[in-house]
């Protein structure tokens, strides 16, 4: 009994740590400061690793965000010594399919990160080696990540001394013209404007500031070079982007960043980009759900805060119209009572305990809760209600409810819960929904370690495979 004790014991830990590295990423929240947040992540990720190295290693293979990947990496390269040799190996294998997943900047970071630690052993150098060796483009790096990749050849020895991509990194100026397109319109550019436009965008913007090119006029010409998060992020200067290829979450932040009447007077055209973006979200799962029910939080503190503005909100609307996606029948409750997803703000009290009664009321065959988890209209209706549905309502479990969640609380070191007897998922990407529902089960206090550790190696499998 006490071992099956201790499996329960460390499966909630290993919960707790993936809720945390979901949703959390050490910036400011709307009940917590950004200090708050990164001790209390920085504990998160000792104790685990010290504790359950092997699972610590493994949620690389899950739909964690970037800011506790590149922690997780970095973690594990420093402490190479209390691994095992099978863990290492194991280590090593999603450490280079994560680090391939990963936006090349914060990869880059992670280089400063390790060389400022001096973690610069034999593995350490392997894996960045290969990492590079497996870019597409150095010379497109050298442009525009020209401190990070010379921080990168400078920590793993490699041979960039020589040629003219070790002249432009430590000789800059020694040529009068290089072979590599970038390097040469890099050159060019410090004279010569229309050299400007044959560079990336954030490196080509730098160079319109100093060359006094006007904004509008510069975002016209340089339009072709720019990726479509670029287009949508200066959308609003004059540029266009297709809506229709935007990811789920992103595509609902953008939606909420517009005035009301915006919405309004481009209602087909937003509402379409969102349901297109849910159903490639949903893929196979479309229709599948049965009877859906949903209870959405868009009260005051769904604004978030002055770094994730509207984020918890965004999360939301993504999540509604993934459900939708997702479910053969689909009822919304939102907090505010709203029947206009597409004209939601974040504003007033969090009454999730009536909202539960209403979605409840329809008999769903699942109800998901998408909110902070602070209920405070009544304080704690929420929790009651749940407590009286599963226990005198629905002993049998006809109706399976989960609560995401998508803001870290630091003091608690884990998302905030609504009912003991509900299990809550941590969510940052509202398209992740449908596999942080499947993990959730493992939150209810049912099953221990070895169905947890079982679940994480058919993902980690799944992942190397992916890889490969």
């Amino acid at each position: 009994m006490a071992e099956t004790h201790a499996d329960l014991i460390a499966a909630e830990d290993v919960l707790l740590f993936v809720n945390a590295a979901v949703t959390a990423t050490g910036q400011r929240e709307f009940r917590s400061e950004a200090h708050e947040q990164q001790l209390s992540l920085a504990f998160l990720h000792e104790y685990v690793r010290v504790n359950y190295r092997s699972l610590y290693s493994a949620t690389l293979a899950l739909d964690i965000n970037d800011h506790n990947c590149v922690r997780i990496v970095e973690q594990l390269l420093r402490t190479a010594s209390d691994a095992s040799p099978e863990q290492k190996r194991t280590e090593g294998r999603l450490i280079a399919a994560r680090l391939a997943l990963l936006p090349p900047q914060r990869v880059y970071r992670l280089f400063r990160a390790l060389r400022a630690a001096k973690v610069n052993n034999r593995r350490t150098r392997a894996i960045l080696r290969d990492w590079l060796a497996a870019r597409p483009d150095l010379g497109l790096d050298a442009v525009k990540y020209r401190n990070g990749l010379k921080t990168a050849v400078r920590h793993t020895h490699l041979p960039f001394d020589e040629g003219e991509f070790g002249d432009f990194l430590f000789r800059p100026g020694k040529r009068v013209r290089y072979g590599h397109a970038f390097l040469d319109a890099y050159r060019r550019a410090h004279f010569e404007q229309s050299a400007i436009y044959e560079l990336p965008f954030t490196v080509a913007e730098g160079f319109a500031a100093k060359h006094g090119i006007p904004r509008g006029a510069f975002l016209e010409r340089i339009a072709p070079r720019m990726t479509r998060f670029e287009r949508l992020r200066t959308q609003r200067a004059g540029t266009q982007t297709d809506l229709d290829v935007m990811p789920l979450t992103r595509l609902a932040l953008y939606v909420l960043s517009l005035e009301r009447d915006e919405r309004v007077r481009r209602r087909t055209e937003l509402t379409g980009a969102l349901r297109a973006a849910a159903l490639r979200a949903a893929g196979p799962y479309v229709g599948a759900w049965g009877r859906v029910g949903a209870v959405l939080d868009d009260s005051y503190s769904s604004s978030g805060s002055g770094v994730k503005r509207r984020r918890p909100l965004a999360v939301a609307l993504g999540c509604h119209f993934l459900l939708e996606a997702l479910a053969g029948s689909y009822r919304a409750h939102w907090t505010s009572g709203s029947d206009d997803p597409l004209l939601i703000r974040p504003w007033g009290p969090t009454p999730l305990g009536s909202r539960i009664l209403d979605a409840l009321e329809h008999s769903p065959e699942r109800l998901v809760i998408v909110s902070d988890g602070w209920d405070n209209a009544p304080p704690g209706l929420a929790k009651e209600v749940l407590r009286v549905w599963r226990t005198r309502l629905d002993p049998d479990r006809r109706t399976h409810v989960v609560h995401v969640n998508p803001v870290y609380d630091a003091d608690g070191f884990d998302v905030r819960r609504l009912a003991p007897n509900v299990p809550t998922a941590g969510i940052r990407d509202a398209e992740d929904l449908a596999a942080l529902v499947e993990i959730a089960q493992f939150a209810e206090g049912r099953t221990g370690l070895p169905e947890l550790q079982a679940y994480l190696d058919r993902r980690t499998e799944r992942f190397l495979e992916g890889a490969r």
